[in-house]
């Protein structure tokens, strides 16, 4: 696995960004950068949640991936592990496809500092998906930027 870090820095408060982030509206539209044709989740934030990470596979059905929450520290971070991935519809946690990114781990982290917020992002990639990540993750933040800034 290769570690991936992205960064920005947010004029507004760490609860504004967090809210922005992590709620289901905002989320569906920072996350367009990754999907085109949407993203949007199923379950919650809290410790030990189950959450699903969803979107069209393209295929007439939906895809994505499997997360628990291993930790979440309102306003200051939270931490996934990848359970499994979702395609056309079904949980695949056994196929050597679901194997190499089983265990990886996505972590947000914020500090906040005189009003503006750093959000941090560290995401563990399969060598396959790191050159798409590396491009999308720094528009989907600039998103972030943009939406959380407009509610500040």
């Amino acid at each position: 696995m290769e570690k991936l870090k992205f960064e920005v820095d947010i004029n507004a408060p760490a609860g504004t960004v967090w809210a922005t982030m992590l709620d289901d509206a905002t989320y569906r539209e920072w996350t367009s950068a990754f999907s085109e044709t949407g993203s949007f989740y199923e379950g919650d934030w809290n410790t030990g949640s189950e959450i699903r990470f969803l979107g069209p596979d393209g295929e007439g059905s939906v895809g994505g991936m499997i997360a628990t929450v291993e930790e979440c520290r309102p306003n200051e971070f939270v931490s996934l592990r990848y359970l499994g991935q979702i395609v056309r519809g079904v949980d695949d946690t056994t196929s050597d496809a679901a194997q190499e990114f089983i265990g990886a781990r996505e972590n947000y982290s914020f500090t906040e500092a005189d009003g503006v917020t750093k959000v941090e992002v560290e995401v563990e990639s399969v060598e396959d998906w790191a050159a798409m990540l590396n491009e999308t993750w720094p528009v989907a933040l600039a998103k972030l930027k943009d939406l959380a800034e407009a509610r500040a």
